[in-house]
């Protein structure tokens, strides 16, 4: 998936980004007792990934090889959907994977077509939607439901995903504001692009997407999360595909990544690992 650039983020997340040099040792020891007992030989492992988790994934994966010898191949897509690039498209036409990260709803779905393997399912993080604006733009209120509401309804164009975060504001939120008609006119589904890109170029006035999708783009200001009252906040999870070769390896992947010691570098990619507590300050003022 393409995106603008990455860039500081914005100032609510900022402090998450700066682990110490404590946080990244203590890390790198944890990595060598996840993977004191990984495998005699190394093995490639097939993951796909959706794109809530991919800032995340991108940062973990070469200390994980780096640290036990495997080599990951890796492909990105969409949670949901009948994209080209998607991952439940990419199921469909046999590419075969050893585990698979995406949302929950994604992942059950997978589950219940019997491409992953049953109770597999384990949760790495949490994801809220969040709305950005083009640089240098005024940012909209977004502090209430009824803020929210007038902000869509004023807006000329209003971009959001094609994957999990966007069928939940087409489908409930924009029917329970009211605003389904009018977004009729000037939403946007966007597909295989980030809606951090489509923002960006001037293409649409309002961005929704995760979080975790939004904050890297320097051409963008992060406006907040939606209001908790119709936040969705999803677990992005990863699940073990039937089959798989290299199920012990899988295995050790998703301990690394579910480990308490790499959970500042996900934190700080907008997300909110599991077990954690939830990062303060990221609803919208």
């Amino acid at each position: 998936m393409s995106r603008a650039g990455e860039t500081k983020m914005n100032p609510v997340l900022n402090a998450s980004v700066r682990w110490s040099r404590r946080a990244a040792l203590g890390t790198a020891l944890a990595m060598g007792s996840l993977l004191a007992s990984g495998q005699a030989l190394a093995a490639e492992l097939r993951v796909i990934t959706s794109g809530a988790f991919t800032e995340a994934y991108k940062q973990l994966i070469p200390l994980f090889e780096a640290a036990s010898g495997h080599t990951v191949l890796s492909s990105f897509g969409a949670s949901v959907g009948n994209a080209p690039d998607s991952i439940p498209s990419r199921f469909a036409r046999g590419e075969k994977f050893d585990l698979v990260i995406l949302s929950e709803t994604g992942l059950e779905a997978l589950e219940k077509a019997g491409k992953l393997v049953p109770g597999s399912r384990q949760d790495l993080a949490r994801s809220a939607i969040g709305v950005a604006v083009r640089k240098g733009t005024p940012k909209p209120d977004i502090s209430t439901v009824a803020a929210l509401k007038q902000t869509l309804l004023n807006a000329k164009s209003v971009a959001y995903s094609a994957s999990a975060s966007g069928t939940y504001l087409s489908t409930v939120l924009f029917p329970k504001l009211g605003v389904a008609e009018q977004l009729e006119k000037t939403g946007k589904k966007i597909f295989s692009e980030r809606v951090g890109a489509v923002v960006a170029r001037g293409d649409a006035e309002l961005g929704f997407q995760q979080v975790s999708e939004l904050i890297y783009f320097k051409e963008l200001d992060f406006v907040g999360t939606l209001p908790e009252e119709v936040q969705q906040s999803l677990f992005f999870s990863a699940g073990l595909v039937q089959d798989s070769e290299q199920a012990a390896v899988a295995q050790q992947l998703v301990r690394f990544l579910r480990s308490a010691a790499v959970a500042p570098m996900v934190r700080a990619t907008g997300l909110d690992p599991v077990g954690q507590p939830a990062a303060a300050g990221t609803n919208a003022r």
